[in-house]
Formats: structure tokens, sequence, C-alpha cells
């Protein structure tokens, strides 16, 4: 599973594949080869009125620098504006450096929405971002 690398990492929290099939609706996933099966995958949840959450965004580490992210990104964009989305939040143990480049920005846990920023473990040191569309 694609997720399992950036879960022992750190940058991911583990999760069971029930929570994975739960919510498979909310997933985008660019494909691989018959040898790698995924090159990313990236969830987008809806989170109120006219916001959404992105989470789970993972991209191969063969796969990164080749736009795997940017696809998945925009892809993620487009639902959601689709869906009159207004904001974006996302987190990250990264560095943000492709989510600055898309228009996403810092923001204090507090502008998230409540219950996906109380989801959020303090102890990975997780930044909040958010994208106004």
């Amino acid at each position: 599973m694609l997720s399992r690398t950036f879960v022992r990492s750190g940058a991911l929290r583990a999760r069971t594949a029930r929570h994975y099939l739960s919510r498979v609706g909310d997933f985008f996933v660019v494909e691989g080869t018959a040898r790698s099966r995924a090159r990313g995958c990236l969830a987008l949840r809806d989170e109120g009125p006219a916001t959404a959450v992105l989470y789970n965004f993972c991209v191969s580490p063969c796969s990164q620098g080749q736009g795997v992210g940017s696809q998945l990104l925009s892809a993620a964009f487009a639902r959601a504006r689709r869906r009159s989305v207004r904001v974006i939040f996302t987190a990250t143990t990264g560095s943000a450096a492709l989510f600055l480049r898309h228009g996403f920005v810092p923001v204090p846990a507090t502008e998230a929405p409540a219950r996906w920023a109380a989801a959020l473990d303090p102890a990975r040191g997780s930044q909040v971002l958010r994208l106004t569309l």
C-alpha cells in the first residue's frame, strides 16, 4: 500500500484498510504500471458549508518531482469547485512547498474546521494550511 512508507516515516497517521474502504469516494489516485500499483493519492472530504479538507496526500518516492502531486491537487480543486467549496484546509509534516506553490497559506489550527483540527496529533508537528478558491 502506498501509504505505508509515509506512515513509517511519521508523515501520515496509520489507518486501517476499513477506514480507506469506508471513504473510497474521497480519494484520487494516479495509477502506475503493473509493477507499481499507485504513483500517488489524495483525499478530499467535505467539512461543512463551503469547506473541505485534504488528507492522506502521498506520492511514491519514485514518482516525486514528476508532477503527480500537482495532478492530484488539480483534480481535488476541480471537485471542490463543483461542490461549491470555497476554502480547503490541509495539514503537513513536510516542507509544505507544493501546497505553497498552489496558493495555500499557513494558518493557525483554530481557523480550520474544529472537528478536523481536534483530530490532529500535536506530537507530529503538523503545519495547517488554507487555500481560498
